[in-house]
C-alpha cells in the first residue's frame, strides 16, 4: 500500500518543484569542523588553500540554492579564529593553540565571503565539549581543561564542561558573546549538545555539583534547568550586544514520545531532548529564548520508531510563534544501495513535503561535503527545487522596519540595460537588493520568486538579457540584514525597437 505516495511523488515532483518555489525560505547546511568533517578537508593546510577550500564550499552550497551557512567555529572548547580566552583549534592548523601561517582570521574571511554571495553567517558553537578523548589533552596550559579540572566530567571516552557549575555556565557564555561583540555574524547556533547522550550503564559525573547547587530538585529537573537557564541568559546577552543578532538551537529531532508525555509524539525514539538531553526545547520558544529552532529531522518517511512524516506536522504544531527549520540527513544516502535512502526520493520528497506543511519552509543539508560523495544526480535534483531566489523569513519580533525604497533609473544600450539606484537613505548596516523585471507587458507582482533576475549589494546592475525582449519592466527592493523588504521602487521600463 505505501508504495502509492512513492508513484505520486515522482510524478509530480518536476512540477511541483516550478510552480511552489517560495519567495521566502531557509536554505542552509552546516560545515562541521570537528574531525574535519566538512572543512578543511585536513589539519594544518596553508592559509591559502584552507581558504580556497571554504570558497570552494560556499560556491556548492550557492549552486544549491542555499542562502545561510551554519559553520562550526568553536568544535571542542578551542577557537577558529583569535582569541584570548580559548586556544586555537588543532582541527585547523595541526596543533592546538597554533595560529594558522601566514596568520589570517577565519572567522572574519568566512563571514566576508558568505556575504559576498548575500548569505546568511550562522556561528556555530558546541557549548559543553571540552575534548573529544578523555584519556588525550592536547591543550596548551592555559586551557579550561587544566585551569578548571573541577568543572570537567568525563563520560563515555570524552569530556565535557559541566553545565550544572554556575561559573562555567558563565565562561560559555562568555566565549561566545565575545565572538557577538567582536565579528559581524547574523546568528548564533548551538547544536544538540547540552549533556551528553546518554550512555547505557554510565552516569554522568555530576553529583558533586548537584549536592553544592541542586536547591532540593530532582536531578533531572535541575539538569534541564541548568540548560534552561545557560540558554535564558545567553539570548538575553546576545540581544544587549546586538539586538539583530539571530540565537537558535539544533535539537535532537524528538521532543518526548507520547508513552511520556502525551504532549510527545507518537514516536519512539531511544533517547529524547527534554528525558535525556535535559533540553526542554518547547519552554525555549514558549518563552521567546530562542528565535529558530532546528529539529534534526534524520530518519525517513515511515521509519518504524521515528517517522518523518509523524515529526514534521509535530514540530509545526508546536511553534508557539518562533520559527522552526528542518534538518535533513543527506550523509544517510552515503552508501545507500537500498531502501529509502538509495537514490534522490526520499530527500526530494521530505523537501517537498516542508515546502507544502511548514509555516516558514527550510531545509537545511547535514553535512555540507557529503554532496561530494554520492554518485546520485542529487545536486541536479536539488538545484531544480531551488532553481528561484528564496530569502530567510523575517522575524517580525526582531524588527519590522524595512528600509525606504530605491529610486531606479534604467539605461538602455547594445549591450543591455544598465540598472542604477541609490542606497536607501537613512539605512543602517548591510543593504542588499533584488531586482524583479516583467516582460513584454507582464504584470508587476514581487511576490514571485521567478521574476526576480538578481540579488546583490552593489547599486547598479547590467541585464545582459534585456535586448531579447520588446520591454522590460524593472523593480528593485531593498531589504536590510533582517530581511525585511522595502516597498517596490518606482517602475523603470524600456522599449526595444
Amino acid at each position: 500500500m505505501r508504495i502509492y505516495p512513492y508513484l505520486l511523488l515522482l510524478l509530480s515532483a518536476c512540477n511541483m518543484a516550478y510552480a511552489q518555489s517560495p519567495k521566502r525560505e531557509f536554505r542552509a547546511a552546516w560545515i562541521a569542523t570537528v574531525s574535519n568533517i566538512d572543512w578543511p578537508s585536513k589539519q594544518g593546510l596553508p592559509s591559502v588553500q584552507q581558504q580556497q577550500e571554504f570558497i570552494y564550499r560556499l560556491n556548492e552550497l550557492e549552486k544549491l540554492g542555499c542562502n545561510a551557512v551554519i559553520v562550526q567555529i568553536r568544535p571542542v572548547a578551542d577557537a577558529f579564529y583569535p582569541s584570548n580566552i580559548e586556544p586555537w583549534s588543532r582541527f585547523l592548523t595541526g596543533r592546538q593553540g597554533q595560529p594558522p601561517f601566514p596568520f589570517y582570521d577565519p572567522l572574519k574571511f568566512m563571514v566576508d565571503e558568505a556575504h559576498k554571495r548575500n548569505m546568511e553567517f550562522h556561528a556555530w558553537f558546541n557549548p559543553y565539549r571540552a575534548l573529544t578523548d578523555s584519556k588525550k589533552n592536547p591543550n596548551p596550559k592555559d586551557h579550561i581543561t587544566y585551569q578548571h579540572p573541577d568543572w570537567i566530567v568525563n563520560y563515555g571516552g570524552k569530556a565535557y564542561i559541566n553545565p550544572g557549575i554556575p561559573e562555567a555556565r558563565e565562561y560559555v557564555t562568555n566565549v561566545i558573546i565575545d565572538v557577538v561583540k567582536r565579528y559581524d555574524i547574523d546568528a548564533v547556533h548551538l547544536d544538540d549538545y547540552f549533556y551528553p547522550y546518554r550512555i547505557a550503564g554510565q552516569e554522568f559525573g555530576d553529583n558533586n555539583a548537584y549536592s553544592r547547587y541542586g536547591n532540593g530538585m530532582a536531578k533531572d529537573d535541575w539538569r534541564r534547568n541548568n540548560v534552561n537557564l545557560f540558554v535564558s541568559v545567553l539570548n538575553t546577552n546576545i540581544k544587549q550586544v546586538k539586538p539583530y543578532v539571530k540565537f537558535g538551537i539544533s535539537p535532537f529531532g524528538v521532543w518526548r514520545n507520547a508513552s511520556k508525555d502525551p504532549e510527545g509524539s507518537a514516536t519512539r525514539g531511544g533517547q529524547t531532548c527534554y528525558d535525556d538531553l535535559y533540553a526542554d526545547v518547547l519552554l525555549w520558544m514558549r518563552k521567546g529564548w530562542i528565535d529558530y529552532l532546528l529539529p534534526q529531522l534524520y530518519w525517513e518517511h515511515y521509519h518504524r520508531a521515528a517517522a518523518f512524516d509523524v515529526l514534521l506536522p509535530w514540530w509545526e504544531a508546536h511553534s508557539y510563534g518562533r520559527h522552526v527549520y528542518y534538518g535533513l540527513g543527506v550523509y544517510r544516502m552515503v552508501g545507500a544501495s537500498k531502501g529509502p535512502w538509495l537514490g534522490t526520493r526520499e530527500l526530494m520528497w521530505q523537501m517537498q513535503d516542508i515546502r507544502k506543511t511548514a509555516k516558514h519552509s527550510s531545509h537545511v543539508f547535514y553535512s555540507a561535503s557529503i554532496f561530494d560523495k554520492l554518485t546520485v544526480p542529487i545536486k541536479d535534483s536539488v538545484m531544480r527545487h531551488n532553481m528561484y531566489y528564496a530569502f530567510p523569513p523575517v522575524m517580525k519580533w526582531l524588527d519590522t522596519t524595512a528600509p525606504a525604497a530605491p529610486v531606479v533609473k534604467a539605461i538602455p544600450s547594445y549591450e543591455g540595460t544598465l540598472l542604477q539606484w541609490n542606497r536607501p537613505e537613512r539605512a543602517k548596516g548591510r543593504i542588499t537588493y533584488a531586482i524583479y523585471r516583467f516582460v513584454n507587458g507582464e504584470p508587476v507582482n514581487t511576490d514571485k520568486a521567478d521574476k526576480i533576475i538578481k540579488v546583490l549589494s552593489e547599486t547598479e546592475f547590467l541585464d545582459v538579457q534585456a535586448n531579447k525582449y520588446k520591454k522590460c519592466t524593472y523593480i528593485v527592493t531593498a531589504f536590510d540584514r533582517l530581511w525585511n523588504e522595502s516597498k517596490a521602487s518606482q517602475p523603470a521600463e524600456t522599449l526595444i525597437k
